[in-house]
């Protein structure tokens, strides 16, 4: 999920995809203040766009996004879920040219796309 995206900068904010669980240790992270900090989302997108450098939490996004996606979010946490949708919601009505390009990057194929629509 999460995509998202950035989704999605909590999500995939774990560690190792192979666990049963992601890491808990991003939960605390301030994902309104982010939303609400342009320089910071940009840097986030950029960063998942292949676009900017990362930031250890980015790298973490970024490479956890895909399985995050696969699975439904199922390693997330409940915090995590709660903070990816709330990621992508935003990204939906606040970013919308962005969000299609995380889309088209992260689910270039349409898989997961029509969730994500269904939930706005």
């Amino acid at each position: 999920m999460k995509a998202a995206i950035i989704v999605l900068i909590v999500v995939a904010v774990q560690y190792g995809a192979a666990q049963k669980q992601y890491t808990n240790k991003f939960d605390n992270v301030d994902v309104d203040g982010v939303l609400s900090n342009n320089r910071i989302l940009t840097n986030y997108i950029k960063c998942l766009m292949d676009k900017g450098p990362c930031t250890p939490e980015g790298r973490e996004l970024k490479k956890l996004l895909p399985d995050a996606l696969q699975t439904d979010c199922s390693k997330c946490t409940d915090t995590q879920r709660k903070n990816s949708q709330k990621v992508i919601n935003f990204l939906r009505v606040n970013r919308p040219g962005e969000w299609k390009l995380l889309l088209d990057k992260y689910d270039s194929r349409g898989v997961y796309r029509s969730k994500y629509e269904k939930q706005g």
